[in-house]
């Protein structure tokens, strides 16, 4: 095997002394590249720093291989170093390929391999623990890819990515987290690195005639400039296209050619966030001015976190040796025969543990940021997004695992991961647009969606398809057409679709909404489009999107004038209410006359004029003109809950009366749907509607429903009734009721319960990606001013006169239902106070009731003793002597003898006594000569004497 020595072992200006130890330390490299050269620069310049510096007592001593892009020289560059120099470290090898063979050296001889840009998540510490990756794994930023994604809505991208291991092994990292945020991965593109420009065509031209337009570019710089030449030549870099690059092509951007960064304008990337520091601009400004003196042929230099993640390796690596302090590092040779081979001979190395744990263990802040090594790799803290723009890339923003997509980093407040667009500067995409591109055009060669719309006689407003007399194509157009196309206009990616009429070969409807749906489940349409409803049986065989449009099915009836006549005042109060209020008023009666019966004379009397007492005291409340006094507080007690409840009735009635008399009413010739069935009514619906399979379902008889297709067979059909050949009433969708009221709203109205649907919806096939796109895309139309706009269009401003919400009809008079707790407290009051006076009444007349007797006899006594005077003197009234009058008791006949001629003394006596108490009755006197007015004479005459 021939071995392939450099000449660039550093040699160290300042001389070993006995008490430094040196520690051999191997560098493979792809010198005759851009980050071999830059890298090999800032290794020189990190170990110089470091013992410039830093007290030590070990020294490191780099001897430096190319590996000439070739797997097997860096191999054969290992072994060699391993075994002739041995070698305690080894920093790279440069590429993942290179890596991969070297890192299975490494623990054989237990020498810790130290790769600064190996990337490829295929290599990893869990199955080479020996190897240390001082760079960021490659799947680390593919969420920060996947974010940018969610962000801008798009929903396919295609991976494009180069035939090795490199451009391999994050491509199942990258398909995972594109999933994760609701997106696919319908193709991946592979170009071999010895790929011609006419294979890189070839592949280019079968992306252009596929409809993803978003893609990920993971490869080498030497390929991606030859990608990127060929794209802008075939027309890929322009409006409509994005592209996103990752952070191994990102972060050598400064390095590129001009002709090939002038060829990615527009293009989004990634790379690692390095913080600022006057270290680092220090540094910058010292290894470019080194690097252009020792690369004469190179114009422009910029460095690379390539470039930073080498400076700190070297550091980390010397700290570690210090940390272990080994002064004579030796190899453990296993096999000493003499055909062994190579690989057999290397040995172990005896401070290889040692070393590989100080180095895991090694902690600082460099170049690069905080050098952090967890599980046997550098850890990410955040990526910058980048836009080429002019010669390099512009920062717009960043992202970071805890934030996702943000404006700055560090920012103040609570940590709450988002993916808002609205966070990122203004972006230039390719084609110099400023305009987000939709992630999906319409290739000329892809085969569009077949998209169903009904054909239908009727209510063109939503749908109508005419044929064009002199081009003879089909036009499709319509309330339904313009929100599909307002719909699929505002989504992030484009559908190619074309309308195909649901028609036979005259022109004719080929069947009803059912038989259209059931077109996609046959695979004859891509979608139905149109005035189609949500209901459960279609479901059942396609998906529907959310609806766009009101739902419910009601019932139009005709309207008749509220003609006035002469018992409207009847109406306020329904039958049964009129009847309640009637007993009670009885009731409260009779219970008040019962509670003032024995103790105010008001309510006595001759049985007719008690009676009569009852129904004129209870009546007269209704207008308050009671005047008989009310003695019992029982009896108050009641009258108060009575004239509180007919209080408020009267202000109902007064209300509901003024109502009537003051505002125009019009009524439904039917309110209830179950009427139309009990008549047996014809009932009208729209063809081919599913509400023909509701009404039956509710009972109707199939022979009665007759289906019309236009708002205009609605009118006539209502016009004739059903006696007359025609309907009652017409069953059907909101949205075509409330277009037929716009035009007869003075003679018909929306009445009934309203059976609730779901609406009109999109439908696609089961289980369609278009489904929820869509979804969201009817939500951000149907709630914007796009929506009013198309209504306008179509259904222009649509008042409708008689106020008709679709909602239920009733009856204007107030029911027994209105008043039943002030019915209940009045019954309650007057049903307490006559239990309590019974019992009272009861426990006065126990003598009575234990006393020997038929019970007939007993309620004989109870009856004389309730209608007696025996109470009056005992509730207020004057107390009289026996041998006077008193007011309320009736006069015997010896008070009032008219066979016996009474004295002029005798009737001024009588008169006296009954002045006291009252002034309003008759003097008794018979005589003539002795009436009243002749009295005050005689007294007089008699006070003189």
């Amino acid at each position: 095997m021939l071995f392939i020595f450099v000449n660039q072992s550093i040699t160290v200006t300042d001389a070993i002394t006995n008490d430094t130890a040196a520690l051999d330390v191997g560098v493979i490299l792809d010198l005759g590249t851009w980050v071999g050269r830059m890298t090999q620069s800032c290794i020189s310049m990190a170990l110089e720093d470091y013992y410039s510096i830093n007290n030590y007592t070990t020294r490191l001593v780099l001897h430096t291989r190319d590996s000439h892009r070739d797997v097997v020289d860096a191999a054969s560059s290992a072994i060699d170093l391993i075994k002739n120099v041995q070698v305690q470290a080894i920093l790279g090898p440069q590429s993942s390929s290179e890596a991969e063979f070297l890192v299975d050296i490494g623990n054989k001889t237990q020498v810790p391999i130290i790769s600064f840009s190996a990337t490829s998540p295929s290599i990893s510490s869990s199955k080479t623990p020996y190897f240390i990756r001082t760079a960021l794994n490659d799947s680390t930023q593919v969420k920060a890819i996947a974010a940018i994604v969610e962000a801008f809505g798009w929903r396919e991208v295609v991976p494009i990515y180069e035939d090795t291991d490199y451009g391999e092994d994050i491509i199942p990292y990258l398909t995972d987290a594109i999933q994760d945020v609701n997106a696919r991965v319908p193709y991946r593109s592979i170009i071999s690195p010895s790929s011609t420009a006419d294979q890189i065509h070839g592949e280019l031209y079968k992306l252009m005639t596929m409809q993803t337009r978003v893609f990920v570019v993971h490869m080498t710089s030497s390929l991606s400039s030859r990608l990127f030449l060929i794209a802008k030549e075939v027309g890929m870099m322009t409006k409509g296209y994005v592209w996103i690059i990752t952070d191994g092509l990102t972060d050598l951007l400064s390095s590129m050619d001009a002709s090939i960064v002038d060829s990615m304008q527009g293009v989004l990337g990634i790379k690692p966030h390095v913080p600022k520091s006057e270290k680092l601009d220090t540094f910058s400004t010292r290894w470019r001015r080194k690097f252009l003196h020792d690369n004469p042929d190179i114009d422009r230099a910029e460095l690379s976190v390539f470039g930073l993640w080498a400076y700190d390796s070297v550091w980390a690596l010397a700290m570690a040796v210090e940390k272990v302090n080994t002064v004579k590092p030796i190899f453990e040779k296993l096999i000493n025969a003499k055909n062994s081979t190579d690989l057999e001979t290397l040995g172990i190395s005896q401070i290889g543990p040692k070393l590989l744990e100080s180095i895991l263990q090694t902690n600082f802040n460099g170049l690069s940021g905080e050098f952090w090594i967890k599980d046997g790799q550098l850890q990410s803290s955040a990526f910058h997004i980048v836009n080429v723009i002019g010669k390099g890339g512009r920062d717009i923003g960043f992202w970071t695992p805890a934030l996702g997509i943000s404006g700055k980093l560090n920012q103040t407040g609570k940590e709450i991961y988002t993916t808002n667009k609205d966070n990122l500067r203004a972006i230039i995409w390719p084609g110099e647009s400023t305009v987000v591109p939709k992630g999906w055009e319409v290739p000329t060669s892809e085969k569009k969606l077949k998209i169903g719309v009904p054909v239908k006689d009727g209510f063109s407003e939503f749908v109508t398809v005419k044929k064009d007399p002199r081009t003879n194509a089909t036009l499709v157009t319509g309330f339904c057409i313009d929100v599909f196309k307002t719909v699929t206009d505002s989504m992030p990616y484009a559908i190619p679709y074309e309308f195909v009429p649901f028609a036979k070969d005259d022109g004719q409807s080929a069947g009803g909404y059912n038989e259209l749906v059931d077109q996609i489940y046959f695979q004859i349409y891509d979608g139905v489009v149109g005035d189609v409803t949500i209901v459960a049986n279609r479901s059942q065989h396609v998906d529907f999107t959310l609806p766009f449009t009101e739902s419910g099915v009601s019932m139009v009836v005709p309207i008749k004038g509220g003609d006035r006549n002469a018992w409207i005042f009847l109406k306020p109060l329904t039958m049964d209410l009129w009847l309640t209020t009637g007993i009670f008023f009885i009731i409260t009666g009779f219970v008040v006359w019962v509670l003032e019966h024995r103790i105010n004379k008001d309510f006595r009397g001759r049985p007719a004029q008690q009676v009569g007492m009852i129904f004129w005291f209870s009546f007269s409340t209704l207008v308050f003109a009671h005047k008989e006094r009310v003695i019992s507080n029982l009896a108050r007690f009641v009258v108060i809950i009575w004239v509180f409840v007919v209080l408020i009735l009267t202000s109902s009635y007064t209300a509901s009366l003024t109502s009537m008399l003051t505002v125009q009413k019009y009524q439904p010739t039917v309110t209830d749907i179950s009427d139309l069935n009990k008549n047996g009514d014809f009932v009208g619906y729209q063809k081919g509607s599913f509400v023909y399979e509701l009404m039956e379902s509710m009972g109707f008889n199939v022979a009665k429903l007759r289906p019309y297709d236009t708002p205009e067979e609605y009118h006539i059909a209502l016009r004739k009734g059903s006696r007359n050949g025609g309907v009652s009433a017409i069953m059907d969708e909101i949205p075509y009721i409330k277009l037929f009221l716009a035009k007869y709203c003075k003679k018909y109205m929306m009445v009934g319960p309203t059976h609730r649907t779901a609406g009109f919806g999109f439908a696609f096939p089961k289980g369609s990606p278009l489904v929820p796109d869509i979804s969201r895309a009817v939500l951000n139309v149907t709630q914007g001013d796009k929506m009013d706009a198309i209504d306008r269009a179509w259904f222009g401003t649509q008042v409708f006169c008689l106020d008709q919400g679709g909602s239920t009809i009733t009856s204007d008079s107030l029911t027994l239902e209105d008043f039943k707790g002030l019915f209940l407290i009045a019954g309650v009051a007057s049903s307490a106070a006559f239990l309590l006076f019974l019992l009272i009444f009861l426990y006065e007349q126990r003598t009575i009731l234990t006393s020997e007797g038929s019970i007939s006899q007993k309620i004989s006594s109870m009856a004389l003793k309730f209608d007696s005077e025996k109470d009056i003197t005992s509730h207020g009234s004057k107390k009289r002597s026996p041998e006077r009058s008193s007011r309320g008791r009736e006069r015997t006949a010896a008070d009032y003898d008219t066979s016996t001629p009474q004295t002029p003394t005798t009737c001024i006596s009588l008169h006296q006594e009954d002045m006291v108490s009252s002034q309003e009755e008759s003097f008794p006197c018979t005589n003539p000569s002795t009436r009243i007015q002749d009295i005050p004479s005689t007294i007089e005459t008699t006070s003189t004497n």
